[in-house]
């Protein structure tokens, strides 16, 4: 467009157009650009009064990192340990940060205690990752497991974990105890393999006197599917004055024992099983 000598003389009218375009949601650099006014104080001066379109505006992704940055300070940390929890620049810090108090200065000794201390935290969070990574990894090589599988893993798994014949007292009897609730999956799954019906199983908790009984309960209740009639009466640990637990907090549960009624033909059929895998592991090694 082209402009009088001098200053721009229709200023009215470059008014009205740049203050149309500005409603329209362009930019002071695509005004300027299309009405061709290059100097910035009559560029203002044309949309005066005239708010930015939202797309213009500042982002503010920083405000969290703002916020934060003044906790730690109030939280007594330098420049140097923000700088590096945050990722920030040490001038936007300082920025953020220099209406509040200095943090007292802390002993040399006690200052290399707490970055000794951060190293090993985002030690054990590397390490942590690198765990959860190989875990993950594991899981999936699993796939799917066959029928045959799944009975050689449960024959291994009752004679590790589920009670035996002793030859001073035969009693020919199917119990599973455990407090893995992963492990009670498979075990249940494995007897519904071996046609075992789940009538035929009784239930009982095994837990400290001190811990939630209630909540120990109804857990292994909705784990296994069970109406709680199919439980005998709760099994309680008792305490005395020397009593430490270490198995405390919330994921505490205690055990679930899970008994076969009528189970001396599957115990012998177990043992026999197990006996066969152990022929046949000498086998492979001799």
């Amino acid at each position: 467009m082209a402009h009088a000598t001098g200053k721009y003389a229709d200023f009215e009218g470059l008014r009205e157009k740049a203050v149309a375009l500005r409603r329209q949601g362009l930019s002071l650099r695509q005004i300027r650009d299309e009405l061709k006014i290059y100097n910035n104080d009559i560029l203002n001066q044309l949309v005066k009064g005239e708010p930015p379109p939202p797309w213009t505006k500042r982002p503010r992704a920083k405000d969290d990192l703002r916020e934060r940055a003044r906790e730690l300070r109030l939280q007594g940390w330098t420049y140097d340990q923000i700088e590096v929890e945050l990722g920030c620049s040490r001038s936007s810090i300082s920025l953020w940060v220099r209406d509040l108090p200095k943090p007292e200065r802390r002993d040399p000794t006690e200052q290399a205690k707490l970055a000794a201390q951060r190293r090993w935290e985002h030690e054990l969070a590397v390490r942590d990752a690198e765990r959860q990574q190989t875990k993950a990894t594991a899981a999936a090589e699993i796939a799917e497991m066959s029928d045959r599988e799944l009975f050689l893993l449960g024959v291994g798994l009752y004679w590790a974990e589920g009670t035996k014949d002793k030859p001073y007292a035969r009693r020919e009897t199917v119990i599973f105890v455990n407090s893995d609730p992963g492990m009670i999956e498979v075990f249940l799954a494995w007897l519904d393999l071996l046609g075992v019906e789940r009538e035929r199983l009784r239930y009982t908790v095994m837990i400290h006197e001190t811990a939630d009984v209630t909540a120990a309960e109804q857990y292994w209740s909705d784990l296994v599917g069970a109406d709680r009639s199919a439980f005998y009466k709760t099994t309680l640990k008792k305490h005395n004055a020397k009593t430490v637990r270490k198995n405390v907090g919330d994921s505490y549960r205690g055990c679930l024992a899970i008994r076969v009624l009528k189970g001396a033909d599957l115990y012998r059929r177990i043992e026999g099983w197990w006996s066969g895998m152990v022929v046949e592991a000498k086998r492979r090694t001799a």
